[in-house]
């Protein structure tokens, strides 16, 4: 009993290692726009995100759930509790190569893709839960990018359309305004879903050790998770603004407002469902919508390029990390 309580602790601290790199590594996409505008400073921008990341960390449990629930069969899982920890220590180990390159790629499908494989490694293939991951995870991994990308294009083209005729000095000044906003708007809706996801993985193995009853969210994980996030915010992840911020088309307010909105309005309604969907995916797509608004030639496709082929790769190399992990574990005893 002593060794399971000391491995459930080491979980439980990898987590929260995850989850503040998670912090450091995506939330940089909620003050990328904003700090490349000019609209806010970086330090205070980082606080700004910092803040709003941990309160939309408490705004529901739905991601969590599914992270918990409906990734993999618990059925078959619970006399290995070693498949968390290894799905934790491949998904982090992506996330260091991917800032290290200042790839923006995604910490929520490495979790994923590390519970995948690690799960696999485990017990094969029925390990998963393949109709909720096309569900829950597939179908929003290919959705969210698109949608990301079309609601960023209309809302440029409305917003041009309606602002016309106002002299370009005025609707600066406007736009600079509503893109604070829209950034904590972001930052908010940011912490609602990935905040979540190691909530999710807490209180599964919560629940595989017998701490809980039952799979619900306990507080003390839900206060834990938001200040990891917090904490990982606050580090910036200066990489990633670089790329997101200056490197897919000159931005300029109004154009930050857009990419911003459109991408809160997406991963809101994600977390409302249960879809632990990327926050990169859905505001890099929507800064190439805003940008192919205002002309084609404006977007470094290039680039786009670049994150494609990140992402395309997250889910298979997270899950073989995580897999890797697994058999060093079992080769080690722990698992």
């Amino acid at each position: 009993m002593h060794e399971i309580s000391i491995l459930l602790i080491v979980i439980i601290v990898i987590s929260l290692v995850f989850d503040y790199t998670n912090g450091a590594h995506d939330a940089a996409n909620a003050i990328a726009t904003i700090v490349s505008t000019n609209v806010m400073p970086p330090r205070l921008a980082v606080v700004l995100a910092a803040v709003l990341n941990f309160a939309g960390a408490f705004l529901g449990t739905e991601v969590a759930n599914t992270i918990g629930k409906e990734i993999i069969n618990l059925d078959i899982i619970e006399h290995c509790p070693a498949i968390i920890l290894s799905a934790l220590f491949g998904a982090i180990l992506w996330n260091l190569i991917t800032w290290f390159f200042g790839l923006p790629s995604s910490s929520s499908h490495a979790l994923i893709g590390g519970m995948m494989g690690s799960a696999i490694a485990f017990s094969g293939f029925n390990a998963l839960d393949l109709s909720s991951i096309i569900e829950k995870v597939l179908i929003p991994l290919f959705l969210s990018p698109v949608i990301g990308f079309a609601g960023g294009y209309f809302l440029m083209v409305f917003i041009s359309w309606l602002f016309v005729r106002a002299r370009p000095a005025k609707s600066n000044r406007l736009f600079k305004r509503l893109q604070i906003v829209a950034g904590g708007f972001m930052a908010l809706s940011h912490g609602m879903n990935d905040a979540q996801k190691t909530m999710g993985l807490i209180t599964l193995s919560l629940f595989l050790f017998h701490a809980i009853p039952v799979m619900e969210v306990p507080l003390w994980v839900r206060i834990a998770c938001a200040t990891a996030m917090l904490l990982g915010t606050s580090t910036g992840g200066w990489k990633i603004i670089k790329t997101m911020g200056h490197k897919i088309f000159k931005l300029e307010p109004v154009h930050g407002f857009a990419v911003e909105t459109s991408a809160a309005i997406v991963i809101t309604a994600a977390s409302l469902f249960g879809a632990p969907i990327s926050t990169t995916h859905v505001i890099s797509s929507s800064t190439f919508g805003v940008g192919s608004a205002k002309r084609l030639s404006a977007v470094r496709w290039q680039v786009g390029g670049n994150m494609v082929f990140a992402w395309v790769l997250t889910i298979p190399l997270s899950a073989l990390m995580g897999a890797l992990c697994f058999y060093i574990f079992k080769l080690t005893g722990l698992a």
